[in-house]
């Protein structure tokens, strides 16, 4: 479904990325770990194309067709959708207008709409007024219309209450279980949606790099003990002491 190839990014001449390496088979839920400020975001924004996100190395491909020139709608209309975590403010544009364009012949907007308790706000501007927890449902809303094949998932559970939690894993289920090759790439620090998503395998990011792969939710477990950077060195030793048992 997605490969990533060296990527390595610049965002106003600074390195944010560097040398990630990672694939989503079809089916798959990959979920990435690490603190603020550690490239998460950035990696999904350079996935999906976002303007000021440079690629000064590597490549990524979707469905086997390399794509690192295409803009964000060309990467869409291939199958890819995302949820952002701090969504934008859009006046003049009412947020049935926005689904209408993006949604799938089957959806039903204003009965889709009632399920996400937005019927109030399909004729208001995109997430103008919103509560945090309206503007989570409102991103995935749109996501459910549009309904991607590889959904990149921006820390779902920030900024919700535990109510909104619950609504935020039943609808990522729902988007991924619509099809049995549809993926997921999911970016957490607290790991709290793994109560409600299960990811297939995880991944910490740390300053930028891939550090180490493994069951996210122990690599969660790690981290609550040792917190990233104590993991991460944790988990080298035991990869050294594995190495030496074997030879």
């Amino acid at each position: 479904m997605l490969r990533i190839e060296n990527l390595t990014v610049s965002v106003s001449g600074k390195e944010v990325l560097t040398d990630i390496n990672l694939e989503i088979k079809k089916g798959e839920r990959l979920a990435v770990l690490g603190p603020n400020g550690s490239g998460k975001t950035s990696l999904l924004m350079a996935v999906m194309g976002f303007s000021g996100y440079k690629i000064t190395r590597g490549n990524i491909i979707f469905k086997g067709k390399q794509i690192n020139g295409l803009s964000i709608d060309e990467r869409a209309r291939l199958g890819m959708g995302i949820i952002l975590q701090r969504p934008p403010t859009i006046r003049g544009i009412r947020l049935r207008q926005i689904v209408d364009i993006i949604k799938h012949n089957d959806f039903d907007t204003d009965k889709e709409a009632e399920g996400f308790n937005l019927k109030g706000f399909l004729d208001r501007d995109v997430n103008l007024g919103f509560s945090g927890g309206e503007i989570k449902r409102s991103e995935l809303f749109q996501l459910l219309a549009s309904s991607p094949e590889l959904s990149f998932f921006d820390e779902p559970e920030s900024g919700v209450d535990l109510e909104n939690i619950i609504l935020v894993g039943k609808v990522m289920n729902q988007i991924l279980n619509k099809n049995k090759d549809n993926a997921a790439l999911i970016i957490t620090h607290t790991g709290y949606i793994f109560k409600y998503v299960k990811a297939d395998k995880g991944c910490v990011l740390l300053d930028g790099k891939i550090l180490c792969f493994g069951d996210p939710e122990r690599i969660l477990e790690e981290v609550t003990k040792y917190g990233y950077e104590g993991c991460v060195t944790c988990r080298g030793k035991k990869m050294k002491r594995k190495s030496r048992v074997k030879k």
